[in-house]
C-alpha cells in the first residue's frame, strides 16, 4: 500500500456537487488557491469546505489500518491529521470559516446540505 498515491478525492467531490445541486446550494467554487487546497470555497461567505476521506484523514469510526507496515501508516495518518489541524487554524486566522465533512457523512445528503446551509445562512 505504500506505493499507493492519492489521486485526489474525485468521487467524494462529485457526490458533494450532486448534494449542492439537489439542494440548490450555489456560490461554490473549486480549485481555489488557498492554504490546504479546500475542496470547495464559498468566497462571499469566506467558507472553505473540505471532504475528508475516512482512511486518509483518520476517521475514528472507519479508518482501518492495513495489516502490513502499520507503523508507517499510523505515522502517515497522524501527519495528515496534524496538517489538517494546522490548515484549519491558518485559514481561521485569515478570517475563513472551515467546514470539514467526513466521507461517510456523504451517505446522509440531507444532513450534509443542512450543515452547509446553516453555515451559509449564519450572519458573519
Amino acid at each position: 500500500m505504500a506505493a499507493i498515491r492519492s489521486k485526489g478525492n474525485k468521487t467524494t467531490e462529485l457526490k458533494l456537487i450532486s448534494i449542492f445541486r439537489a439542494n440548490e446550494i450555489t456560490g461554490w467554487r473549486r480549485n481555489q488557491k488557498l492554504p490546504g487546497k479546500p475542496d470547495f470555497v464559498f468566497r462571499r461567505k469566506h467558507l472553505a469546505v473540505f471532504v475528508d476521506g475516512c482512511f486518509w484523514h483518520g476517521c475514528k469510526r472507519h479508518c482501518r489500518m492495513p495489516q502490513d507496515n502499520q507503523q508507517y501508516w499510523r505515522l502517515k495518518i497522524a501527519r495528515n491529521v496534524m496538517r489538517d489541524n494546522e490548515t484549519t487554524r491558518h485559514l481561521q486566522k485569515a478570517g475563513w470559516q472551515i467546514l470539514r465533512i467526513w466521507e461517510h457523512s456523504l451517505k446522509m445528503p440531507i444532513w450534509v446540505a443542512q450543515s452547509i446551509k446553516s453555515v451559509l445562512s449564519a450572519d458573519g
